[in-house]
């Protein structure tokens, strides 16, 4: 499939909104979100962003169903441990669901691991809902282990070979 991957910019919020959206309802959380549009643009887009992102663009012609080109995203920020120094969180992965299964949420991964090693960072953590099945065998395929199942997340580390496999394009 034809898709390009970019830097997330302030232009971009409104669409990381309607997709941060379009997630929790997925995850049936929306009753629980707060961020707005312009949430994001203070804090993705200010002097020291808390938060970056990559954006997953399809062609005009290869537009959703419903007009956007904007078919996906991921948000990270860079955390540290004191076991183990630094790390990258990715906070989302998303795509719309009509353009899963194209190598786009794989793409997406990959440019955050990138992201990370070339900081120095030793790790990739996120957390997954513990019923979502379909996107846990998609980060065990990525090499990616569950760190702890115990509290309903499972917080999932991607290190060593296996961030160096993922990190490749």
């Amino acid at each position: 499939m034809d898709f390009t991957l970019r830097a997330a910019n302030v232009d971009d919020c409104k669409d990381i909104a309607r997709m941060i959206m379009e997630l929790s309802e997925y995850e049936k959380l929306a009753h629980k979100m707060k961020i707005t549009q312009k949430d994001l643009e203070q804090d993705g887009f200010c002097k020291n962003p808390f938060f970056h992102g990559i954006i997953a663009e399809v062609p005009e012609h290869l537009k959703s169903k419903e007009g956007h080109t904007k078919i996906g995203y991921a948000i990270y920020f860079y955390s540290w441990s004191s076991s183990s120094g630094r790390g990258i969180y990715m906070e989302d992965l998303y795509v719309m669901p009509e353009f899963r299964g194209k190598g786009i949420g794989k793409a997406l991964m990959s440019k955050v691991a990138q992201l990370g090693l070339a900081a120095g960072c030793t790790q990739l953590n996120f957390t997954v809902l513990d019923w979502n099945k379909p996107s846990l065998e998609f980060y065990f395929h990525q090499g990616c282990y569950d760190f702890t199942a115990e509290s309903g997340y499972h917080l999932m580390r991607c290190e060593g070979e296996a961030l160096e496999k993922l990190a490749q394009p």
